[in-house]
């Protein structure tokens, strides 16, 4: 390959990277300002609240002056900052960014009428459309609730999964708003987090946060090396054979949780743009170190 292939090779590159670094940035501007006008136009005149974070954000702004979008961005920056340091600063700085947009947008919304006033509509639609506005985010590799990292952290010492640690959060949090709102409330508030809760589900393809990832590629060892260091994850090599060639082939597996996903998918692409990619959601994890593994 001579210089003038190599200089346009890798000004493909650099426009790719650019075009997804755009459509991510893309996705969670858009699934961050759904969520906002799911608070906002729906959950929140009603006296409805969500899970995680979002949810002690409501109740807060409720019991005092200060408006919904100042607690959004405080009540998430311890968080931000473990994601930062446990994670990377990749899903950090994107997650800030979401946070930040669905801040605003709660803002600018706040003195919009409601479309409805019924709790129970509020309920039903304002939960599609914020499953809609957080799958997007995490679609993105972006999340828009500091529990999730807490939970990670917390299931490492614990025999409970991640999903089940944030799902007792929540169901603490949307029993609050008994108190707060009265038990009329609470319970719309337990159907609109079922609802957001199964359409992002459906959004992102599984909540559950264990992977199991399948990679084929010539660069297998670099790869594999990569991973390794850069999500402090192990990697097992399998020797496989091509069905049509006939060929030997190396094939590395691994399972990571889904906040890793994004990051791991772009240490793929970074080695070997041409790599066969699977990535499959795994309901159960159990035995090897997989639980004790440090987030990088």
């Amino acid at each position: 390959m001579n210089d003038t292939t190599l200089g346009q090779e890798q000004q493909r590159h650099t426009k790719l990277s650019k075009t997804k670094l755009l459509i991510k940035l893309l996705l969670m501007t858009l699934g961050a300002s759904l969520v906002a006008v799911g608070l906002e136009i729906f959950l929140v005149p009603n006296k409805i609240i969500d899970g995680g974070i979002v949810g002690i954000s409501i109740i807060s702004s409720a019991l005092s002056s200060l408006p919904l979008g100042v607690y959004l961005v405080i009540l998430n920056l311890p968080f931000l900052y473990l994601g930062y340091k446990q994670i990377g600063k990749t899903f950090a700085f994107s997650t800030l960014f979401s946070v930040i947009v669905m801040s605003i947008g709660t803002s600018l919304l706040h003195p919009v009428s409601p479309l409805t006033i019924d709790p129970l509509l509020a309920s039903v639609f304002g939960g599609i459309i914020i499953g809609v506005g957080v799958g997007l985010v995490i679609r993105a590799g972006g999340s828009l609730d500091g529990t999730e990292i807490v939970a990670i952290l917390v299931s490492k010492k614990s025999p409970f999964s991640v999903g089940e640690i944030v799902m007792f959060f929540n169901l603490f949090i949307l029993a609050s708003a008994g108190f707060v709102f009265g038990w009329d409330h609470a319970m719309y508030s337990l159907m609109a987090y079922f609802i957001a809760f199964k359409v992002m589900d459906l959004i992102i393809e599984g909540f559950d946060e264990s992977k199991s990832v399948w990679i084929i590629s010539d660069n297998n060892q670099e790869i594999g090396d990569m991973i390794t260091a850069r999500l402090g994850r192990g990697v097992t090599f399998l020797q496989g054979e091509g069905g049509f060639t006939g060929n030997s082939k190396r094939v590395i597996f691994c399972v990571i949780n889904r906040l890793e996903e994004a990051k791991l998918k772009t240490i793929v692409e970074e080695v070997d743009p041409l790599a066969f990619l699977a990535i499959g959601n795994i309901h159960d994890v159990k035995g090897g170190r997989f639980n004790k593994k440090d987030i990088h």
